[in-house]
């Protein structure tokens, strides 16, 4: 058999798909692998260079790859999608990932460290929490304003919400309608605990990356937007300028977004500008329900975070 120097892997839950070329180009191998003989097969290879799509564990993937002495190649699907000669399907796919990888111009994502992928972890694993706080919150409000009991907004609204749920002498609430929201009490204050706890983990993680605290000395930046970049971006030589990183998170428009205008328009063309605002980093908030004060992650934070795993998210929600 001739020598692989070059492959598409493509990756998937179960099943995944080889196409391997030599030297010339010529097609060595195509054949399908079981999740659990993946890393069999690469060891009796000799080292080559091998193409992923950088979506769900491709980075655990690479790392492992290179662990077998091969050089792995991550790529965004978006950039791949061009070379698929015709109907999408996995055989295709490897096909156009084995011809992308070996493309001069082609950009790659540099593998993020098992660190940073549990830095990340963190971060959307609170902001779930926090979503999930907002909805329980929403529906205390909701509930009981069925019942014409209604606090101001704020958290200071919902501490007296919950005080007339626990006050038994209140009659405007039946017992079955007290139980309900009495569990949606507990539910938001255990919410509560958890995104606390998730906040000092960040800033525990802050202060033992030395690039996280480098960050955080610039104006503007705090212990959340340091680790999320910090995370996120695993080789910053990636980007060829600073507008470009920009771009990527969402801060300013791209190069040819203007549309030849000299002046970008007030709807779409001027980017997000809730995150064009400084950012202040964290804060100290006081909240009766959490014994300790709390910290509250920066929405730009959110986008950096966001930005690292959309596009492999997308890509694999089309499949």
């Amino acid at each position: 058999m001739q020598t692989i120097t070059t492959i598409g892997l493509d990756i998937a839950k179960s099943v995944f798909q080889v196409h391997g070329t030599d030297a010339t180009g010529q097609v060595v191998i195509r054949r399908q692998l079981k999740r659990r003989f993946v890393l069999s097969f690469f060891e009796k290879l000799p080292p080559c260079l091998v193409g992923i799509e950088a979506c769900a564990s491709s980075h655990y993937w690479s790392r492992e790859l290179q662990a077998l002495g091969h050089t792995v190649r991550l790529m965004p699907p978006a950039y791949v999608k061009p070379y698929v000669k015709r109907q999408k399907n996995d055989t295709t796919d490897a096909e156009a990932i084995c011809e992308a990888v070996t493309r001069p111009n082609m950009r790659f994502v540099p593998t993020k460290t098992i660190e940073q992928q549990s830095c990340l972890m963190l971060h959307r694993a609170r902001h779930l929490f926090i979503r999930q706080q907002t909805a329980v919150i929403n529906s205390i409000r909701a509930y009981l304003a069925e019942f014409g009991i209604v606090a101001p907004v704020g958290r200071r609204g919902v501490e007296h919400l919950l005080e007339v749920v626990a006050d038994a002498a209140d009659h405007r609430l039946q017992e079955v309608a007290r139980m309900c929201l009495a569990a949606l009490g507990s539910q938001l204050r255990a919410l509560k605990a958890q995104i606390l706890e998730f906040d000092r983990r960040i800033l525990a993680w802050h202060r033992s990356s030395a690039t996280s605290r480098r960050l955080d000395a610039i104006p503007g930046v705090g212990p959340a937007l340091a680790t999320a970049l910090v995370a996120s971006i695993a080789d910053p030589k990636a980007f060829r300028s600073g507008r470009d990183f920009s771009a990527w998170v969402g801060l300013v428009p791209k190069q040819n977004s203007s549309g030849g205008k000299d002046k970008l328009g007030s709807i779409s063309k001027q980017g997000d500008r809730y995150l064009a605002q400084p950012v202040h980093g964290w804060r100290t908030c006081g909240d009766p329900l959490c014994q300790d004060p709390r910290h509250a992650t920066s929405t730009l934070a959110y986008r950096v975070v966001g930005a690292a795993s959309d596009q492999g998210r997308r890509h694999r929600a089309r499949q």
